[in-house]
């Protein structure tokens, strides 16, 4: 199983950093609240000194939606749209005790994070612009299918386990109470991109080694060394 970026992707947004973690061993009895709080705090920091939206990790977001011929205020990356909310409610929904510290640390950060279900994957993960025949199922249940050249995660089996890049994720491999193996994806386009990326996946290793004790595998990576086989 694997995951990479199409060389598409990396010769339209060549600033791109992605940071990719595989950890087995996961369970829904977790409890990662305190954890949850301390990342919650930061990102609260964050918000009283600007709003989401002049933060530099989620301009950068909005260029990159803006050049996907995307209204980046329609269209949100996830860290934006978590950021948004939080503002607003002060509070995130509670959905499972890995996908739950994933979206604090999101929003701690600024960086989109996706989980996903390993064993709902076929083969791997790529991103890179749908033809327009994959299969996308929403997490009302219903079929879709992404407009070709969209970007999307695309597996073996042509099906799309999210949309649009950062903005949305299928339910079909999204994390249950059943899940045990995930792959975690997080990507910036900023700046300092690659030391807060490298910072944002620290977080995450600790965090699975602290809670589940489980020594996951990570890496950060590049143009020259795109692709990520998780076992």
């Amino acid at each position: 199983m694997y995951f990479f970026h199409s060389n598409e992707m990396w010769n339209a947004f060549p600033d791109l950093v992605p940071g990719v973690l595989f950890a087995e061993g996961i369970d829904a009895k977790a409890d990662t609240g305190d954890l949850i709080a301390a990342f919650s705090t930061v990102a609260q920091s964050r918000l009283d000194q600007s709003p989401e939206g002049e933060m530099p990790e989620i301009q950068a977001w909005r260029r990159a939606f803006s050049k996907m011929g995307l209204k980046p205020t329609q269209y949100r990356c996830a860290s934006e749209a978590l950021l948004r909310r939080f503002r607003q409610e002060k509070t995130l929904p509670r959905l499972h005790p890995l996908v739950d510290l994933c979206n604090a640390i999101s929003i701690a950060y600024a960086i989109p994070v996706a989980v996903f279900d390993v064993a709902k994957v076929d083969g791997g993960l790529q991103v890179r612009h749908a033809a327009g025949n994959e299969t996308y199922l929403t997490f009302g249940g219903e079929i879709e299918h992404p407009e070709p050249g969209e970007v999307i995660f695309a597996d073996a089996a042509d099906r799309a386990h999210a949309r649009r890049w950062t903005n949305r994720q299928s339910g079909l491999s999204a994390v249950r109470e059943e899940t045990r193996s995930v792959l975690i994806i997080a990507e910036a386009l900023h700046e300092t991109a690659g030391s807060d990326v490298a910072n944002l996946m620290s977080a995450i290793a600790e965090s699975l080694s602290s809670v589940w004790r489980i020594d996951a595998r990570s890496a950060l990576l590049r143009r020259s060394s795109p692709r990520f086989d998780l076992r």
